[in-house]
């Protein structure tokens, strides 16, 4: 297949700048590689609540039901309601988060190739709070062993396919939480036995969380819950030069949706000074996913020719001024899309 429909979600704040420069970089893998990727817009976040009363329209909705994957910037005060509502309705188990070094900024921590692996659809982000009376609150945490299980082998299988250390983190705080982290401990344990090539270890969150700053060139594919997930991937992604540099996939057995790890950041909108790379990233991820479900070998070419073009704008410092440039969010994509069009095959 070299035909694709996208959704994409222009998102908020810096959504719509940061969408502007991935299509660019999009429409010179199409030309270069031959794809054709149709995309639908699909209207959600704030500016959709204060024009259509709802932040995620029914009409959306159904736009992304219709495309083989889906392209969203960030959005901001309504993220609960787009993306978690996303990740439930489309059953979005798997929120993988890749953190690793490229040449720029160069207070970046060196050598860092981590993956985390974290599940997507239950522990907090159920969204099950309560008043009990004025002054007490409660929130459930829902850890089931399917979603472990199915995590955990992601994780393995993640581990596995990479050119990594071939080793699984398990992180979790089993030791408070017992029930709840204890499932999802046990589970992961479970797994293990089933990939005797892949190195096992466990860390408590508040330990994993020292490490990731103490010893990060130690960690390959980190494995853990909604919510440890989503606050250490943040961690991580400020080592490698902060969230601009940390693109993020929604995986599910037959959907993914693709967005940056970040928020909207509105005090930077309409600047263009905004790091397009967690975007460009994020697409980066979603013609390897394409090329996957497809079997289609011109999405991994040209996949592998984004993150390649990427390295070289980095090394030539084409780049905005947060990553040492002096280009614009549109102008530092313009000069990946130039790279890409002059490679190789």
């Amino acid at each position: 297949m070299t035909e694709y429909k996208i959704s994409l979600i222009p998102g908020d704040g810096i959504g719509p700048e940061l969408t502007e420069a991935t299509l660019k970089i999009l429409e010179a893998t199409q030309k270069k590689f031959g794809l054709t990727l149709k995309m639908v817009y699909a209207d959600a976040g704030d500016d959709c609540k204060e024009k259509c009363g709802v932040p995620l329209p029914e009409d959306s909705v159904q736009k992304i039901r219709e495309s083989h994957a889906c392209l969203k910037g960030p959005v901001g005060e309504t993220a609960a309601d787009v993306i978690v509502k996303l990740r439930l309705m489309f059953d979005l188990y798997a929120n993988l988060r890749p953190i690793k070094t490229y040449p720029a900024p160069e207070s970046a921590r060196q050598g860092i190739d981590m993956f985390f692996v974290r599940e997507n659809t239950e522990d907090v982000y159920k969204g099950l709070e309560h008043t009990l009376a004025d002054d007490v609150t409660i929130c459930i945490r829902v850890i089931t062993r399917r979603a472990c299980e199915r995590i955990a082998k992601r994780a393995f299988e993640m581990a596995r396919l990479r050119n990594g250390k071939k080793k699984v983190t398990a992180i979790h705080k089993a030791n408070v939480m017992r029930v709840t982290d204890g499932l999802f401990a046990s589970v992961c344990r479970e797994a293990a036995k089933n990939y005797p090539d892949i190195t096992f270890n466990e860390l408590y969150v508040d330990a994993a969380s020292m490490r990731l700053i103490k010893e990060p060139n130690e960690f390959d594919v980190l494995c853990t819950c909604n919510m440890f997930g989503d606050i250490l991937s943040d961690e991580a992604a400020q080592l490698v030069g902060g969230l601009g540099m940390a693109p993020g996939a929604n995986i599910g057995d037959t959907f993914a949706l693709f967005e940056p790890i970040h928020g909207s950041a509105p005090n930077r909108a309409g600047k263009q000074t905004a790091n397009p790379l967690s975007m460009i990233l994020a697409a980066k991820m979603m013609l390897d996913w394409l090329g996957e479900r497809y079997g289609d070998g011109m999405c991994i070419k040209a996949a592998s020719a984004i993150e390649e073009a990427v390295v070289e704008t980095l090394k030539a410092k084409n780049t905005v001024p947060d990553l040492g440039g002096n280009k614009t969010t549109l102008g530092m994509a313009e000069a990946i899309a130039d790279a890409i069009a002059k490679a190789d095959g």
